[in-house]
C-alpha cells in the first residue's frame, strides 16, 4: 500500500480554505464604479439595506446607502467626498447612523453626524441613537394637554402650542419666521424644557447671529444647535433634521420636554430633490419626487407626548417653511400643512406696516387650541380672535363707506388698540402674568381713550405698577394659572389702578 503524504493533503486544504474565504471576502466588498456630485454607484455590493452605513477602505470615507438596486447600490458620500474615487473598494460598516446624545451634548454646536463645530473637544459620550427610529405607536401617546409658552403674546393667545405638538412656522423670506423659534427657545429658560435648533443649508453668519442671541439670553446651556451650512453637499442637509429629533428622542425616553426647530424644511426638501436627481429618481409635481411627502412625514411623526407608562416625556416640533410671495397652495407648503398640528403664518403686509410678529390671525390656526392653553389664559384670550377679525374685516369695508355708526367705530378704535398691544419686539418673550395683565385690560377697554403711539409705553408702566402693588396676584397667576375668584377680583382693582394713571398721563382730550 503507498504511503499517503499527509502534509501535502493538509497544505492543500488550507489553500483551498484560504481562496474560499478571500472569495467570501471579495462578495462583501463593492467596488465605485461612478461618482457625481457626492453620490456614488458602487457595484458587486450584496445584502445591504437603505440607510446602512459603508466604508471606503483606502479613504476610511462614511458612505451612507440612499437606494438599492439589483446590480447596483447608489449612496452618498457623508464626510471628504472630494476624497473618493472611481475604483475604491467599499465595505459593510454600521448597520444604521448614529448620532451622539446625552446631557453633554447640551450647550455645544454640533454637525449632523456629531461632529463638534464650536472649536471645543469632540463629544466624548457614548451615548448613541439612530438617525432614523420609528416614530412612537398611538398607544404609546396620550393627546396634548401641557401648554408650552412660547412668550409671544399673540402666539399664546391666538394660536397655542401644546408639548407633543406639531406647529408649522410659514411665511416668506425675511418675515421674521426663526424669530418666532428663537424667542420660543429663550421662553424656555427655568421651565425644564431642553431645545435643538437645527440649521438646514442656513448660512454661516446666520447661524452665528442665532448662536449669539441664544448665548447673550443665556438659553445656550440647554440648547444644542446642529448645524448644515450651505457650503455642505446635500447629503448632509438631507441628514440634518433627523440627527436632531435623534438627539431629542433620547431625552424624551427619559422623560423630559423637548422643543425641536428645524429651519428649514424648504431647504431640505430642495437638498432631497438634489439627491434625487442624482440618484435617478423620476421627479414628479413642481420636479420634486415623489416620496419628498414621507421624508417630512416620518420626521415630524417622531414629535409626540408620550403617556405616562413611557415616562411621559414629548418632543415639540416648530418646522419652517419659506413660501413665495405668500403662495401656501405650493406643493411642500400644502404637504408640511397637511401633516402638522397647525400652523403660524407670517404676512409681509403685516411685517412691513411694523405689525410685528405679523401674524395672520385668519389664517393661522391650532389644531390643539384651548387644550394647550391654561384655564385663565383661555378666559382672558378668549374673545381677542374674534375682535381682531371683525376689526380687519371691518378696516378694509371703512375704506368705502363715507359714514360709519358709532358702534363700527368703537369696534375700530378697539381693534386699533389691540393690533398695538399684540405687537411684540424680538427676544423679548413675555411671562404668563404679564400676557394676562395686558389682555385683560385690552379687552376691558382701557386703552380706548389712550393714543396708539402711547400703548407700548403704558404696557411698560402695567408691568411695573403689577410688581410694586400686586406682587400676590402675580405669584397666583404663576402658581395657580387659574381665573379664581380672588384672582378676578385683583385684577379689576389693578384695572382701577390702571385707569387712575391712563387718566392722569394719556387721557385724550375731547
Amino acid at each position: 500500500m503507498n504511503n499517503i503524504d499527509l502534509t501535502a493533503i493538509k497544505e492543500t486544504l488550507d489553500t483551498t480554505v484560504d481562496v474560499l474565504n478571500s472569495k467570501k471576502h471579495d462578495a462583501d466588498m463593492g467596488i465605485i464604479s461612478m461618482i457625481r456630485d457626492g453620490v456614488v454607484v458602487i457595484e458587486n455590493m450584496k445584502g445591504v439595506t437603505m440607510g446602512e452605513v459603508l466604508q471606503a477602505v483606502e479613504t476610511n470615507a462614511e458612505i451612507l446607502v440612499l437606494g438599492v438596486e439589483e446590480n447596483c447600490v447608489h449612496a452618498a458620500v457623508l464626510r471628504t467626498p472630494d476624497a473618493v474615487k472611481t475604483g475604491d473598494r467599499v465595505q459593510r460598516f454600521l448597520p444604521n447612523l448614529s448620532m451622539v446624545s446625552g446631557t453633554e451634548v447640551l450647550g455645544r454646536v454640533l454637525s449632523p453626524l456629531g461632529d463638534a463645530l464650536d472649536g471645543r473637544p469632540r463629544i466624548s459620550t457614548t451615548v448613541l441613537e439612530p438617525v432614523e427610529q420609528s416614530a412612537p405607536g398611538v398607544i404609546d401617546r396620550e393627546s396634548v394637554s401641557e401648554p408650552l409658552a412660547t412668550g409671544i403674546l399673540v402666539v399664546d393667545a391666538l394660536v397655542p402650542i401644546g408639548r407633543g405638538q406639531r406647529e408649522l412656522i410659514i411665511g416668506d423670506r425675511q418675515t421674521g419666521k426663526t424669530t418666532i423659534a428663537i424667542d420660543a427657545i429663550i421662553n424656555q429658560k427655568g421651565k425644564d424644557v431642553l431645545c435643538v435648533y437645527v440649521a438646514i443649508g442656513q448660512r454661516d453668519s446666520k447661524t452665528a447671529q442665532v448662536i449669539k442671541t441664544l448665548t447673550e439670553n443665556g438659553a445656550m446651556e440647554y440648547t444644542t444647535i446642529i448645524s448644515s451650512s450651505a457650503a455642505e453637499p446635500a447629503a448632509v442637509h438631507y441628514l440634518a433634521p433627523y440627527s436632531g429629533v435623534a438627539l431629542a428622542e433620547h431625552f424624551m425616553r427619559q422623560g423630559k420636554h423637548v422643543l425641536v426647530v428645524f429651519d428649514d424644511l424648504s431647504k431640505h426638501a430642495v437638498a432631497y430633490r438634489e439627491l434625487s436627481l442624482l440618484l435617478r429618481k423620476p421627479p414628479g409635481r413642481e420636479a420634486y419626487p415623489g416620496d419628498v411627502f414621507y421624508i417630512h412625514s416620518r420626521l415630524l411623526e417622531r414629535a409626540a407626548k408620550l403617556s405616562k407608562e413611557h415616562g411621559g416625556g414629548s418632543i415639540t416640533a416648530l418646522p419652517i417653511v419659506e413660501t413665495l410671495a405668500g403662495d401656501v397652495s405650493a406643493y411642500i407648503p400644502t404637504n408640511v400643512i397637511s401633516i402638522t398640528d397647525g400652523q403660524i403664518f407670517l404676512e409681509p403686509k403685516l411685517f412691513y406696516r411694523g405689525i410685528r410678529p405679523a401674524v395672520n390671525v385668519g389664517i393661522s390656526v391650532s389644531r390643539v387650541g384651548g387644550a394647550a392653553q391654561t384655564h385663565i389664559m383661555k378666559k382672558v384670550a378668549g374673545s381677542v380672535k374674534l375682535s381682531l377679525a371683525q376689526y380687519y374685516e371691518l378696516a378694509a369695508f371703512s375704506q368705502f363707506a363715507s359714514e360709519l355708526d358709532e358702534d363700527s367705530k368703537r369696534q375700530l378704535l378697539r381693534g386699533e388698540r389691540l393690533v398695538e398691544v399684540l405687537k411684540q419686539p424680538a427676544g423679548k418673550p413675555y411671562t404668563l402674568w404679564q400676557e394676562v395683565l395686558i389682555l385683560f385690560v385690552t379687552t376691558k377697554g382701557l386703552f380706548d381713550t389712550v393714543e396708539v403711539k402711547n400703548i407700548q409705553g403704558l404696557l411698560g408702566i402695567l408691568v411695573e405698577l403689577a410688581q410694586a402693588r400686586f406682587s400676590g396676584l402675580i405669584t397666583e397667576i404663576e402658581t395657580e394659572k387659574k381665573l379664581s375668584d380672588s384672582v378676578q377680583k385683583q385684577l379689576e382693582e389693578l384695572s382701577v389702578a390702571f385707569a387712575e394713571l391712563i387718566k392722569e398721563k394719556y387721557a385724550i382730550s375731547n
